[in-house]
């Protein structure tokens, strides 16, 4: 039987981008691809007419990329309070999340929400990214990240541990070689690599294919 390191040639992590609606989700989720995988731009990753139309990402999107030491595969999570389902159906299939905070806003509704949805299906890790800090107010973002951590600590996961990495998913994936630029990327690359330990894979046991959804299309029937 082929094991996921011989599949992949590495040790493989499912990932994803969770957080409140238009933080830079799918900007970041972009960023991670120009640098460590084969690029998908933003309008590829929010690609139904509706998510184009609405500025918004409505469906998971499904990405990959690797670093030196492990192959990732990355679902971008919807964060609009209306498909909270779909973010459900993402984060189950996660080992780690990338909880994506804007340093102008901070936390929001759907921050807490993915937080606790996180902790009810299993999701094991959570790195931060401080997103728009080219933007934000320097003390804004140490009050944001004090806030992240809170929040953390009060749904389960251990706040005062959890890497926070601060820059900018719109500068990163403009290709600035700044601190808050590709270097951020870089650095949450990093802490992936070190906080998020690889899941043990039980390929011992009987295939089991879970269903994500299924859909009625017309002229192609029912697609699963």
């Amino acid at each position: 039987m082929t094991t996921v390191v011989e599949a992949f040639g590495k040790p493989h992590v499912n990932v994803g981008t969770i957080g409140h609606v238009d933080h830079g989700k799918t900007t970041l989720t972009a960023a991670i691809t120009k640098h460590y995988g084969n690029f998908v731009a933003y309008d590829q990753i929010d690609k139904a007419p509706e998510e184009r139309k609405r500025g918004i990402t409505i469906a998971t999107a499904h990405v990959e990329y690797q670093t030196e030491t492990r192959h990732y595969a990355h679902v971008d999570c919807p964060g609009h309070a209306d498909y909270v389902k779909n973010m459900i159906v993402g984060a189950a299939q996660m080992d780690a999340a990338i909880l994506v905070v804007s340093g102008v806003d901070g936390p929001m509704p759907q921050t807490r929400e993915h937080i606790l949805l996180a902790k009810q299906v299993g999701v094991g890790y959570i790195v931060v990214y401080i997103n728009k800090a080219d933007v934000a107010d320097p003390d804004m973002i140490d009050l944001v990240e004090m806030e992240v951590r809170e929040l953390l600590t009060k749904y389960g996961f251990p706040g005062d541990d959890v890497p926070v990495v601060v820059g900018s998913a719109l500068k990163a994936l403009e290709d600035e070689d700044s601190e808050y630029g590709k270097k951020s990327i870089e650095k949450l690359m990093e802490k992936l690599d070190e906080y998020v330990a690889v899941p043990p894979r039980p390929v011992e046991l009987p295939f089991l294919m879970p269903v994500e959804d299924v859909f009625s299309i017309s002229g192609r029937g029912t697609v699963v």
